[in-house]
């Protein structure tokens, strides 16, 4: 923050008394101030002497202040202007304020008042400063990946993406939900010799077993009901690009050893055909589990894990690159206040400290979605603290990831509810409470992502029977 004597106040008013009572109280806070009688004399002035802030009266002989504000901010936007008045009215405020006044105050003035408002608008000059010097930062470090971060993490990720991108070599990304896996994997295509071929994406738990394999290696007309026609799969559709295998960890065991064979002798048929089909694919997959742990458990084949994991890249969570979080907030709130057409152009330091300091559980998903539901409920140019939701100020997780017995949000099931139907409903309202992210819902519920999906789907054709 700068030093008062390095602000610039001009006062404009008509009446001699009013200006230099004003120049007093300003002037005891070291505030430099300069003085004009109208507003004709003071755009002159400024033009020669740029001010900080502007305090004008509203009414004055000539151009009046709402006049001379219309100017101040066609010539010189980043002018605070604050308009007082002795005949203040709820329109001229209203008024003032829609024409970019940051402050509207009515005489008789109060030094503490004055020196508040002079305060506020020059916070708010060197958060749009600071602001600016940050968008400055985030475009100089836009690269192909399209990652933003300036963290040490951050940069070891970007060198290997820039090292294995020219390379045939099949990648495993790993790395907790929500930080980011899909955006490496589309960032190694998109910087490998396979760009502008196609980049073929698949969730290994958003599918039943039943029908993962059609979707990975297509299926012959006649191979089970309902299949009426041929339809190429993932593999297929992938030829000479990459296919992206998103949650790996996932995959059933009768779908491994296929997946193998592809990885190692770019082979596979249609379900339900017998011609032996190639495919140039590059494969990267991603994962949130401890795949070597799930080797352990026989619940991963050991030699699929070690085709897979030719080159790792781990992704570090949040809280492991918090320098990182002021860039990530500034790109989100940018992209948000345009998408939702709100007038957020910056955020306070309390508010940036607060996201800096809380742990995102859910990592960059988690902030990109709490910086929208800030940039529209904020109700002015600056993102305040108080637009955050109470648990990021608090630095506490949501109540639904603590433990039960923590304020643990309840459901209550009567005695007597058949199993599947309990079943359902505590998917449901942990779905609802992990505000759809499969993923975390899995974790708490301390199942696979894949059972999620399939429980569901058991239920809804039971409900149908």
């Amino acid at each position: 923050m700068r030093a008062n004597s390095e602000i610039h106040v001009l006062v404009v008013d008509d009446k001699r008394g009013s200006r230099e009572a004003l120049q007093k109280m300003i002037a005891k806070e070291g505030f430099r101030v300069s003085l004009a009688h109208d507003a004709e004399t003071a755009a002159e002035m400024l033009g020669r002497d740029p001010a900080n802030v502007v305090i004008t009266d509203l009414r004055m002989p000539g151009m009046d202040g709402i006049s001379l504000l219309k100017q101040i901010k066609r010539k010189s936007p980043e002018t605070e202007v604050i308009l007082i008045s002795g005949f203040g009215t709820v329109e001229a405020a209203v008024e003032a304020m829609r024409e970019g006044a940051y402050d509207f105050l009515t005489k008789p003035l109060e030094r503490m008042v004055v020196h508040k408002a002079i305060a506020k608008a020059v916070e708010k000059q060197e958060l749009l400063r600071e602001n600016a010097d940050l968008r400055a930062q985030l475009q100089s470090l836009r690269d192909e990946s399209g990652l933003i971060g300036n963290s040490a993490p951050m940069w070891r990720v970007k060198e290997l993406i820039r090292q294995v991108a020219p390379t045939s070599a099949t990648v495993l990304i790993l790395g907790e939900s929500g930080t980011g896996k899909e955006l490496v994997a589309s960032a190694i295509h998109a910087t490998s010799d396979r760009e502008g071929k196609p980049f073929v994406k698949l969730n290994c738990a958003a599918l039943p077993e039943t029908l993962l394999e059609s979707e990975l290696f297509g299926y012959e007309r006649g191979a089970f009901t309902g299949a009426v026609a041929r339809k190429e799969g993932r593999f297929r559709l992938a030829h000479q690009g990459t296919l992206f295998l998103d949650e790996i960890g996932e995959m059933p065991l009768t779908l491994q050893p296929k997946i193998l064979r592809v990885l190692q002798e770019g082979e596979f048929e249609r379900v339900g055909g017998t011609e032996t089909l190639k495919g140039d694919v590059r494969i990267i997959a991603s994962t949130n589990r401890d795949l070597e742990r799930a080797v352990a458990e026989r619940l991963f084949r050991e030699d699929l894990y070690y085709r897979l994991n030719v080159i790792s890249i781990r992704l570090p969570s949040l809280r492991e690159r918090r320098s990182d979080i002021p860039l990530l907030v500034e790109h989100f709130v940018q992209r948000f206040a345009v998408k939702n057409n709100r007038p957020v152009r910056a955020f306070s330091r309390e508010a940036v400290e607060l996201m800096s300091n809380y742990d995102w559980p859910g990592n960059v998903r988690e902030l990109e979605n709490t910086i929208e539901r800030a940039v529209v409920l904020s109700r002015g140019e600056i993102l305040m603290a108080e637009d955050l939701p109470a648990h990021v100020a608090k630095g506490e997780r949501p109540a639904e990831e603590r433990p039960v017995g923590a304020d643990a949000h309840v459901v209550s099931i009567p005695v007597g509810t058949p199993l599947a139907e309990v079943e359902r409903r505590i998917i449901l309202e942990t779905l609802r409470r992990a505000g759809g992210d499969k993923s975390a819902a899995a974790r708490q519920l301390g199942i696979a992502t894949r059972t999620i999906y399939r429980k569901l789907d058991q239920a809804a054709r039971a409900k149908a029977e």
